[in-house]
Formats: C-alpha cells, sequence, structure tokens
C-alpha cells in the first residue's frame, strides 16, 4: 500500500533512473542543465528525489540525454507517484462537484467493475437520498462549500453506465453496511427496497457478506474499487489512494475473489436486505 514515505522512496527511485540516463548518455548534471535551460541545481533536486519532476522535465531529460523513446514510460512512472496517495484536505479544495466530475473518464473507460464496501453502500447502488446525506455529511465535517445538490446529479447521472453494454458489475458489501444508518428511517427502507431491485440486472452481482460469516481467513478490509485490471481506488480515513501496479492491482483482485466466496448472493442476498428493512421498523426504534 502508497504511503507518503512510500511516495518519496518512489521520487528516489525514479532520480536514481534519471541518473543512469544522464550518465549513460555520457554528460554531467551541470552540462544537462545548461542545455535544457534550467538552474544547475535542478538536477540535482531531481536525482535525489527532493523534486519531483514535471512532464515537461521528463520530456527534456530524454530528449537532451538522447532517449527521446523512453519519456512516455518516464511521464507515466511520474504520473503514478504523484497520484498514487492524495490526502483528503489536498483531494476535498476541488470541491464536491468537481471530485465527481474529475472521475468521470475512468468510469466511463472501465468495463468490468468490482466494488467492496465495509462502510457504506456503493455509490452506484446509492438513492439520491442516502448520497444527499452522505455528501452533506461529508461538506459539514469537512466545512466544503454547498455543492450538495449538484454533486448529487452528477452521481445519479453516472448511474446510466449500469445499463449500457458490455459493461459488467461485482459488489460485495458487509451486512453492517445494511444496518448503518446514514439517513431517517424512511430514507434507508427506500435504499434498500432500491438495492433489492437493482440487484435484478442481468450485467449485476450483490454479495452480501453475513455478520456470522467465519472471518478466520479473510478479514473486513477497506472500502475499494477496482477497475478492470488496470486500476483501485481506496478511501482510507486520511487519504484517497490510487493503486496502478499490476502486482498491487492483482492483489486487490484476488481478495475481491475471496471476500465474494465469503458473501451469500441471490435470494440468500435479498433476505438479508428484508431483514435489515424489518428492523428499522421494529419495537422500540429511535426514529
Amino acid at each position: 500500500m502508497t504511503s507518503p514515505s512510500n511516495g518519496r522512496q518512489a521520487r528516489a527511485e525514479l532520480g536514481k533512473r534519471l541518473r543512469e540516463i544522464r550518465r549513460n548518455a555520457g554528460i554531467t548534471a551541470r552540462e544537462l542543465a545548461a542545455r535544457a535551460g534550467w538552474h544547475e541545481s535542478k538536477c540535482s533536486r531531481i536525482e535525489n528525489g527532493r523534486t519531483l519532476p514535471s512532464e515537461s522535465d521528463l520530456r527534456m531529460w530524454a530528449r537532451q540525454c538522447g532517449v527521446a523513446g523512453e519519456a512516455a514510460d518516464l511521464v507515466a512512472t511520474a504520473r503514478t507517484i504523484e497520484g498514487a496517495y492524495l490526502q483528503w484536505p489536498r483531494v476535498e479544495r476541488q470541491g464536491l462537484r468537481r471530485m465527481q466530475a474529475s472521475a468521470q473518464p475512468l468510469w466511463e473507460r472501465t468495463r468490468h467493475f468490482r466494488s467492496y464496501s465495509s462502510w457504506l453502500i456503493p455509490g452506484l447502488l446509492q438513492t439520491p437520498s442516502y448520497t444527499g446525506a452522505v455528501l452533506g455529511a461529508v461538506r459539514d465535517r469537512k466545512g466544503l462549500g454547498d455543492e450538495v445538490q449538484d454533486a448529487v446529479r452528477l452521481r445519479m447521472e453516472r448511474q446510466r453506465i449500469l445499463g449500457l453494454a458490455p459493461r459488467r458489475f461485482a459488489f460485495v458489501v458487509e451486512e453492517s453496511v445494511l444496518r448503518h444508518r446514514v439517513v431517517d428511517r424512511q430514507a434507508m427502507a427506500e435504499q434498500l427496497g432500491h438495492l433489492m431491485w437493482i440487484a435484478k440486472r442481468p450485467n449485476l452481482s450483490l454479495g452480501v457478506i453475513p455478520l456470522g460469516a467465519d472471518r478466520s481467513a479473510e478479514w473486513p478490509v477497506e472500502s475499494f474499487w477496482l477497475f478492470d485490471d488496470d486500476q483501485v481506488n481506496v478511501e482510507l480515513v486520511a487519504a484517497y489512494l490510487t493503486v496502478t501496479q499490476p502486482n498491487e492491482v492483482a492483489a486487490y483482485a484476488r481478495t475481491f475473489a475471496a471476500l465474494a466466496d465469503l458473501a451469500v448472493h441471490g435470494e440468500a442476498a435479498r433476505q438479508l436486505i428484508e431483514n435489515a428493512v424489518e428492523a428499522l421498523s421494529a419495537p422500540g426504534r429511535a426514529p
């Protein structure tokens, strides 16, 4: 899992790679800086991992060292480092509406979606009132601008991909997600009813891991989304994590498969949802 310290290590590794490219070209750091029109200390900062080079820096580096063909790979590496671990304050400065809109290209190009949730109903399965309550809580807790309605609209518009062929969707949620009261009783009942209805789609699988399942082999983990076999997005308490390294993506795919094996599906999953609906109206429940 990528962390701020791993980000520094990744910058250092990129710096080492750039140093090797420069040395193989037979030029000094001072000479490279002069050719590129940079301050002479810039190459040192980049090679020692203190500064993450921009895309134009990397293309210039590759061109001046005679390996222009490696520029695309260097840029891809830098993008991974820059976007892998984003602390929530940095993400949230965009505002709720832009947070929703910025992810749209990824959702549009993905064909196989896998989502595990230990916290909330996954966004593609949410009702407007549920989404509004979740985003409203984020706004209030983080002191963000009042863009909830626009953000809800964008998330609801995103749900149209559920009906677009040839996309496939697999969702696994913990049973506790069905019981978490993040909205009032009526809105929660509406959300659970919507969940039962939408699970009937032929291109959608919904699994629920019962509270009494044997978790000795596979514990609950952080909520995550798998986009094809290319990328994983993970929501942590302090940050938003993007995973693109193939071995790490594969680890999340194996975890999803194990969690899906723990879940019940079809009529058994529907029964757990119905039990959660009945619990909402049980005597003695707070309104």
